[in-house]
């Protein structure tokens, strides 16, 4: 039986649901398990030593891990953050798929490219969005957080605003990229943004995927604009994760039973 294994603070059942209904679906011998490493490093040491072919790597990893790999495809080197590792026979290959993930969904919601975009969050997920929103064609952005030092860096590197909080900040696509809303932590039943800045939004996008409708998600609902949900985005990444790991690619049909079933009580 060949495993592959998620990496992450809070580790959900989410990956673990997806990938194994797939794996049953399509007669693989492959099983999938979520964990909270005490040590990163002997966590990554153990899915080479123990020939764990695949691993989903999450908050607050998707940076630290960058010096425990072998090599960086593309995907991952342009933004300098890691949610997806491969391993070939102990040499492990860092990807990203996030960041296709949210560029899939914003051209499948035909998002336009001169909204304007306000990304709260300085971190790996933030890399992964900014860069695909930049890749897109979103030229007017501000990164939100509270973090100056990453908050700024990020901002640069696609020619963006940064701003230390939200304040009365306003844009046509507001993108959570924190815990904010995140099922397990403290702030599980905090929305991410003001009342005020959701009202002004065309379009709004959380990346939290736990639970599904987020109080964002629920608030922007409320006042009927669009949304995507961390839900969608981590039922694509996973999708491409599962293609890296297995070499089969899922058809659409069952990437949305597996999603649905991952999200089933």
């Amino acid at each position: 039986m060949t495993l592959c294994i998620s990496l992450s603070a809070r580790p959900s059942n989410l990956g673990t649901r997806f990938h194994n209904y797939l794996y049953e679906e399509l007669g693989l011998n492959f099983i999938y398990k979520a964990f909270a490493p005490t040590n990163l490093a002997d966590a990554i040491a153990g899915v080479r030593g123990l020939g764990i072919r695949g691993c989903a790597v999450s908050m607050p990893y998707k940076e630290d891990v960058i010096a425990l790999i072998d090599d960086m495809d593309a995907s991952a080197s342009a933004i300098d953050s890691v949610n997806t590792i491969v391993n070939d026979g102990g040499h492990l290959t860092a990807y990203n798929t996030d960041f296709s993930a949210v560029q899939r969904l914003l051209a499948e919601q035909e998002v336009p490219s001169a909204y304007s975009v306000i990304v709260r969050g300085s971190g790996g997920m933030a890399k992964a969005v900014a860069a695909a929103l930049h890749d897109a064609g979103f030229a007017r952005g501000t990164i939100v957080a509270r973090n100056e030092a990453t908050g700024r860096a990020l901002a640069a590197l696609y020619n963006y605003g940064w701003a230390p909080e939200i304040g009365v900040l306003t844009a046509d696509l507001i993108v959570n990229v924190t815990p904010l809303g995140m099922a397990g932590g403290a702030e599980a039943g905090a929305v991410s943004f003001p009342a005020a800045t959701i009202e002004a939004a065309s379009m709004v996008f959380d990346v939290v995927a736990s639970p599904a409708e987020t109080p964002l998600i629920v608030a922007a609902r409320a006042l009927g604009r669009p949304v995507i949900t961390g839900a969608e985005v981590v039922a694509l990444q996973a999708e491409e994760q599962f293609f890296l790991y297995t070499g089969i690619r899922p058809t659409p049909d069952q990437v949305r039973r597996a999603s649905a079933f991952s999200h089933a009580l």
